[in-house]
């Protein structure tokens, strides 16, 4: 007898075949059969009319301090998403000396428009190293499975403080220092690492993040940590001021870690075959420099009218926020 059956739903089994109706078995925690007519069950769903999907997993969202004190992780857990990744451009809440609380807290809202009144309330803050804030994390039971990348802005202040806030370079010190702080993340049970080089992310006073123009030997100092990894990705956010430099470092980084690098691939109405560019900077690399896909931030939500989002740069975007 199966434990649960999800019965006479419209399957979309995610292999590329057409949907198709039938019962979905589940026992012991694990599917036991997909399609069909399942027998016997202790539980039945009915899913008549419905559509029965593997969730979705979600590469970009920013839940880091959601998902501190959110067993369910709403609203991405209402409509389907079973996995999330955050830790996303460089931006999140560990490592953090005490001192940085509110200043990670406000980056986090000029970044991302996630209100600072939310996090200030929600975030317990029972953690230092970016070790202790996964084991935040795996004190809560939740909804749906997470993973969690290390941010390099946090990264930057917690090792260099004030110099990093005022975008001095790092030391060679500096860099071992936070090498080994993502060599310990990573070690822990962190996904990867993730930086941000773009104008479009600031402070609340205005200024460019920490990591904004961190030198090229800075971040593959730190990347140096994926060596002898036999997991994680280093994730970039860039303005590809230097298209062929970019390419360039970050070909870089692969060879010499075998790990994947993979960058957000944004369009721009002012040149149009930016992406395109940047594509066959990822389809003709240096031989032995693995790639991950770049992703295109263009699936995200537009939360509100108010906000600055990717569609208002273009003018059909425009039209729609003056209709």
């Amino acid at each position: 007898m199966h434990d649960t059956v999800i019965r006479g739903g419209t399957i979309v089994d995610g292999t590329g075949t057409a949907s198709y109706i039938g019962d979905i078995a589940l026992e012991d925690g694990k599917i036991a059969q997909v399609g069909g007519k399942a027998g016997p069950v202790k539980r039945e769903i009915d899913a008549n009319g419905l559509l029965v999907t593997p969730g979705w997993v979600d590469v970009h969202t920013h839940y880091d301090g959601q998902a501190t004190w959110d067993p369910v992780l709403a609203p991405s857990s209402w409509h389907g998403v079973t996995t999330i990744l955050f830790g996303n451009c460089g931006v999140g809440f560990a490592p953090v000396r005490n001192e940085d609380h509110s200043s990670l807290i406000g980056m986090m809202e000029s970044i991302e428009e996630i209100p600072g009144i939310a996090l200030a309330d929600g975030l317990k803050w029972n953690w230092e190293t970016f070790p202790q804030y996964l084991d935040a994390l795996d004190e809560m039971p939740r909804a749906i499975d997470i993973a969690a990348q290390i941010p390099h802005h946090p990264l930057r202040v917690y090792v260099m403080g004030d110099r990093a806030i005022n975008r001095e370079a790092a030391t060679a010190d500096d860099i071992a220092s936070m090498r080994d702080a993502v060599k310990q993340g990573l070690k822990a049970g962190a996904f990867g690492f993730t930086t941000s080089r773009t104008n479009s992310h600031k402070t609340p006073d205005g200024s460019m993040v920490p990591g904004r123009y961190s030198e090229v030997d800075e971040l593959l100092g730190i990347g140096s940590a994926f060596k002898g990894m036999s997991y994680g990705a280093f994730g970039v956010n860039s303005d590809f001021d230097d298209e062929t430099e970019e390419l360039k470092w970050m070909t870089k980084f692969g060879q010499d870690t075998g790990r994947p690098v993979w960058f957000l691939l944004t369009d721009r109405p002012t040149d149009k075959v930016r992406w395109k560019r940047l594509m066959d900077g990822v389809t003709r690399p240096a031989p032995k420099a693995p790639w991950s896909q770049p992703r295109s931030p263009a699936v995200r939500s537009v939360s509100c009218w108010e906000s600055i989002r990717h569609s208002i740069l273009f003018p059909s975007g425009r039209a729609i926020r003056l209709c």
